[in-house]
């Protein structure tokens, strides 16, 4: 555009641009053109916004950065400050959800045959139990519970917490739940899911 623009005198806007194949208003809207007041608004709220984001140390999202605006004495909508910082190209902190594998499949194992044939049913106590191992999260970490169920109550009979994943969690909820019941030998069929 500098070239239309040097030799708009001698030849004229709409022959060079028609030369170039480009339209006379695209020399026009990049030259003559002041900034709307809108834009200059939309300027002056995006380096406030910046300025707000830089010192929540990167962090504030939009409704913070909203907020802070508000207490400042601007009035602009949340939505126009998801446009600008959109424009700016920046976001607050937000925690990734990440999943954690907990089960190391072995390929080459068979699996253990199903003895209740998936019907989780039991006509009395400790003849059916079953047992889970799942995690929780806390603020010092997670957690690893490992749980063991009669079936014919859905009572908890065994359980056992820990910070790590190990065999001796599952087989200590097993172990208490065989302490606390009078289970009978060669009765119990012990499923995990």
């Amino acid at each position: 555009m500098t070239f239309v623009e040097t030799h708009r005198d001698t030849f004229g806007v709409a022959p060079l641009l028609a030369a170039i194949g480009e339209p006379v208003s695209t020399f026009y809207d990049r030259v003559d053109r002041k900034p709307s007041a809108r834009a200059v608004a939309d300027a002056a709220v995006a380096e406030r916004i910046e300025a707000i984001w830089e010192r929540s140390r990167r962090t504030y999202g939009a409704p913070r950065i909203h907020a802070m605006l508000a207490r400042d004495g601007i009035r602009v909508g949340r939505k126009r400050v998801e446009r600008l910082m959109r424009t700016l190209s920046i976001q607050g902190a937000y925690l990734r959800k990440h999943w954690k594998t907990t089960t190391r499949q072995d390929r080459g194992a068979t699996a253990a045959p199903d003895l209740v044939d998936r019907n989780f049913t039991a006509v009395m106590p400790n003849t059916l139990w079953v047992a889970d191992l799942t995690y929780v999260k806390t603020l010092q970490g997670i957690l690893y519970l490992a749980v063991v169920l009669d079936v014919f109550s859905r009572k908890v009979v065994g359980w056992q917490m820990a910070d790590r994943m190990t065999s001796d969690l599952v087989l200590t909820a097993f172990e208490m739940g065989l302490w606390r019941r009078d289970v009978v030998r060669d009765r119990l069929i012990h499923h995990r899911r």
